[in-house]
């Protein structure tokens, strides 16, 4: 099954809210200057962006995504602050050395060559910039999900290689470092954000699965009305619901950046 990443909007409602709790702390970690020409690879529905915008005053952004409506979402959230362009990952369409710091934020995991993308943010960033990104911790603390695999993976054992724990066994702070020393970054430095993920009630967590768009809902769009019953069921009944009917768990994404010697 093939993970869709085609609409902004339901993204947007399944991952978005999350995504901008974890940009926002990312930038505080950065810490850059202000004035700073920037690039955003796979920017989705413009969570790093916005952030971007309203924390750095930089002094150009562009934003980077394969897909046509995800970019078409961010330019309309963003506005003219932001140059939102279709491109791909593997081959910037940028010249060499000419941004200042170059981002990418929840994407690096799913690209199959993310050694080669890193390397193109490398290529695009001049002497003495900075290149950092970050992805969810999803072989670790990553609960809302793990909760809906590890139901998944019991009511239909078929779900077990979906499982975005197995299929992202790496996505931790060494391996992102490792990452980052192999293409010859310099001061590395890795970092642990973690967020609460804060659902009003079941339905709260459970409709941005029906929106289509990342792994879970792409898998729960392939089941058959009786399969995404008895997997609604089975979740709304083992998930840790608080009295006033309210879910809250932690969320873990790990974050790397790393310099560009002079």
């Amino acid at each position: 099954m093939k993970d869709s990443w085609e609409s902004g909007d339901p993204y947007e409602h399944y991952m978005g809210r999350w995504s901008r709790l974890v940009a926002e702390s990312f930038i505080e970690w950065l810490s850059p200057s202000s004035g700073l020409k920037w690039l955003d690879i796979g920017c989705g529905s413009g969570a790093l962006s916005e952030a971007i915008i309203n924390k750095c005053e930089p002094a150009s952004l562009t934003a980077i995504d394969h897909s046509e409506d995800f970019v078409r979402t961010a330019q309309k959230r963003l506005g003219s602050r932001v140059h939102c362009r279709v491109g791909n990952a593997l081959s910037l369409p940028l010249d060499n050395s000419s941004i200042n710091i170059t981002v990418s934020g929840l994407v690096l995991n799913f690209i199959s060559e993310s050694e080669k993308a890193l390397s193109e943010m490398r290529r695009v960033t001049d002497a003495g910039g900075t290149v950092a990104a970050y992805i969810w911790d999803y072989a670790g603390k990553m609960d809302f999900l793990r909760h809906f695999w590890d139901t998944a993976v019991d009511i239909k054992t078929e779900a077990s290689n979906l499982h975005e724990s197995k299929r992202f066994p790496d996505s931790n702070a060494g391996a992102l470092k490792r990452l980052f020393e192999k293409l010859g970054f310099v001061d590395i430095e890795t970092k642990s954000i973690v967020i609460t993920t804060h659902f009003r009630n079941f339905d709260d967590y459970w409709k941005p699965f029906l929106g289509g768009q990342g792994p879970a809902p792409s898998y729960v769009m392939s089941l058959r009305g009786d399969q995404k019953n008895k997997l609604r069921q089975t979740l709304k009944a083992r998930l840790p619901t608080d009295p006033d009917g309210s879910i809250s768990m932690v969320a873990r994404a790990w974050a790397a950046k790393g310099q560009i010697s002079q």
